[in-house]
């Protein structure tokens, strides 16, 4: 297990700049250590004068898992129904997962196995993605009634798609992921590593003032239509969600007090595959 003050690791060759989450026997769950880390590893990243692009990827067999739910953490027990709480906590899961979208070099993601829930969304916000053949991306969380903060999947691949992977918290396999337009290239897992240095590195060719420029103009153009906007407000309206009490939601927490998170994850996902 990465001890808190390498859970996240930052290292240079040439002009790449590569930012790896180093939870792997957690599959890069987001805790707090590894948030803050993320951040303060992506800044350095970006303030970096020797490098041009930055690369985050994750290490092990999965990218990220989405956000750590199955510690105890005794602080949210206290506020489990506290909206404006649940507001302010998934605010800085907010600014964690833009974190790419607000740097200034762009952010080349390489994912694998899993990028799931607030994986997923710090995926789609890097400003390009490159994945492993065996990668299976959603936000599976609305199944035990959670669901974003960062709502920016509906921008990527559209509204009637985002809806539908929403809704179901079904999972998409790497292939599905290219044709809907969530990611830009797939490759065999073994070649992950070789295919995302060739193409982070054809990207550094370009000097840093046009690679800083050129995002720089694209995201304003989007937050000019009303991106950031629109992020926000789903947090806002989202919140209150987390502090509700649901049928599914209240099960699976006593499931997983009493079991353990694998129990809890198993009987939910037992009744979706009793379905069509």
């Amino acid at each position: 297990m990465a001890d808190d003050k390498d859970i996240v690791l930052y290292e240079t060759d040439g002009k790449v700049g590569y930012v790896t989450l180093n939870r792997p026997d957690k599959l890069n769950a987001i805790s707090p250590p590894l948030r803050d880390g993320a951040m303060a590893a992506l800044r350095k990243a970006d303030d970096d004068p020797a490098t041009r692009v930055v690369v985050l990827r994750g290490a092990g067999r999965s990218f990220c898992v989405g956000y750590d739910i199955g510690g105890t953490d005794l602080e949210k027990a206290t506020w489990r129904h506290d909206a404006l709480k649940w507001h302010d906590n998934l605010s800085r899961g907010i600014r964690f997962e833009m974190t790419p979208w607000d740097m200034k070099k762009p952010v080349i993601a390489s994912v694998q196995g899993h990028a799931v829930g607030g994986g997923c969304e710090l995926m789609m916000f890097c400003d390009l993605v490159v994945a492993a053949d065996n990668t299976l991306f959603g936000e599976p969380e609305v199944r035990f009634s959670d669901t974003g903060p960062g709502f920016i999947m509906p921008f990527l691949i559209g509204m009637k798609r985002a809806k539908e992977l929403l809704y179901m918290g079904d999972m998409i396999d790497a292939k599905t992921a290219l044709d809907y337009g969530m990611i830009n290239r797939v490759v065999p897992l073994d070649k992950l590593a070789e295919a995302t240095k060739k193409y982070a590195e054809r990207m550094a060719l370009i000097d840093t003032e046009t690679l800083a420029w050129t995002k720089l103009a694209i995201n304003r153009g989007a937050e000019a239509a009303g991106f950031r906007n629109a992020i926000l407000a789903g947090l806002d309206v989202i919140a209150p969600l987390y502090s509700a009490k649901t049928e599914s939601g209240g099960e699976f927490e006593r499931i997983r007090k009493e079991q353990g998170l694998g129990a809890a994850l198993k009987w939910r996902r037992g009744q979706f595959k009793e379905l069509p």
